[in-house]
């Protein structure tokens, strides 16, 4: 990579930036999405039951390769109505890692369930199959595999696993929209998946879920609970089981459907920007892009992330590199926070063990079972979002030079 004179001095320190361009927005959207906007105020249906709902719960199931698709409000409803559909409830434990949104765990502890949290692997960032088996006690009834910024998580040894230990499998799969495992798209390859539209992700709504999978008979429970408790053949007021309105609209049905066309092209745009990056940021000192394990066979790109490491930068923090980049015109964060150290989940494991008469594993315990998900959530991690790997090639080498001009700059 080479440099002029006038762009060696950081822009964080008053230099010109790399870039001041802006990355493409996101949502992406057209008159298609105006037009189905349109077709479902003239249809007089505005809540779930048209066309548009029908049509793109099809779509979906058949693009994830799942046979059954409910459409849901949003992501974390969906792995509460997967949760309820597989009968996980008061004083369950659920295995989840803690580098992951929080409705993971949030949804875990809604049905009165816990979450057990291992750690997960330091070259991917999910979850680590060989931290999982050593905390399967009698009580464990599912495993959450999370496919964090969307890459698959190890379902074959997962499922393995799962197998040996008559356990469920609930892939959190809100971050992949299309991506794919040995070849097949992510959601029905463990027992139930859920999957969310909310405005980040890469197909949107705004909000919005969905729950798929290939098992007749939990996805009639998932779409019982999520229709009120009915039955497909009862009657509007019969209610078989305590369930929830958990509906989606048409008006996101119908912006869902919409947008499906043009999903296919971005995926394979993200695939090659990514590709393109991996290739440049593993020629900067400090900089490490993660791996990828072959069996994936389409990564969705969420997400694009990286290691730190602040020793090849002269030490400085990920704080201050985040800040430089950023100054550089390349809009990056660093994360999550460790689930077990968010106060809403300390609380609620608090309740729910004291419901069903255990004691909750301290903050002390979890930090000593997960010292990767420490090592990324405190100094390492760095993200940069989906809509970045929308851009042109060039684009591409823009963060490369940036990263670049800031190692040179501090090591």
């Amino acid at each position: 990579m080479s440099y002029s004179a006038e762009t060696t001095r950081l822009a964080v320190d008053g230099g010109s930036p790399v870039r001041t361009a802006p990355f493409p927005k996101w949502p992406v959207y057209g008159a298609e999405e105006e037009k189905a906007l349109l077709d479902v105020l003239h249809s007089g249906v505005w809540g779930i039951g048209g066309e548009a709902g029908k049509a793109f719960s099809e779509r979906f199931a058949a693009f994830q390769n799942a046979k059954h698709c409910v459409l849901v409000p949003n992501g974390t409803i969906a792995l509460e109505v997967a949760l309820h559909a597989c009968g996980i409830s008061y004083g369950d434990e659920v295995i989840v890692p803690p580098y992951t949104f929080v409705a993971t765990a949030s949804a875990v502890l809604t049905v009165g369930a816990i979450p057990v949290f291992a750690d997960v692997d330091p070259d991917t960032y999910l979850l680590d199959a060989g931290r999982v088996e050593a905390l399967i006690s009698e009580r464990t009834k599912a495993i959450i595999p999370v496919h964090v910024a969307g890459c698959p998580a190890d379902l074959d040894a997962f499922k393995d696993i799962a197998r040996r230990h008559n356990l469920i499998i609930i892939e959190d799969a809100c971050q992949a929209h299309g991506a794919a495992w040995n070849g097949r798209r992510v959601g029905a390859i463990g027992n139930i998946g859920a999957f969310s539209f909310q405005s980040s992700k890469n197909i949107t709504a705004g909000e919005g879920g969905a729950v798929v999978g290939d098992d007749d008979e939990l996805m009639e429970a998932a779409w019982s609970y999520h229709n009120v408790g009915r039955v497909r053949s009862g009657r509007w007021y019969q209610h078989e089981r305590l369930g929830s309105n958990a509906r989606i609209s048409e008006w996101q049905a119908a912006i869902l459907l919409a947008q499906m066309p043009r999903v296919e092209q971005q995926m394979a745009l993200r695939e090659k920007n990514a590709a393109l990056l991996n290739q440049m940021l593993s020629e900067i000192p400090g900089i490490r892009p993660m791996k990828r394990d072959p069996r994936v066979t389409t990564h969705a790109y969420h997400l694009y992330m990286f290691r730190y490491d602040g020793a090849a930068f002269g030490g400085k923090s990920r704080a201050d590199f985040i800040g430089a980049l950023t100054a550089e015109g390349i809009p990056c964060s660093s994360g999550y926070v460790p689930l077990y150290r968010e106060n809403a989940v300390i609380d609620a494991c608090k309740k729910v063990n004291a419901l069903v008469g255990r004691e909750p594993v301290s903050l002390q315990e979890n930090i000593a079972r997960c010292p990767v998900t420490e090592r990324i959530c405190a100094q390492e991690a760095v993200w940069l979002t989906q809509n970045m790997l929308l851009a042109t090639e060039q684009d591409m080498h823009d963060i490369a030079t940036a990263i670049s001009k800031i190692q040179r700059a501090w090591q």
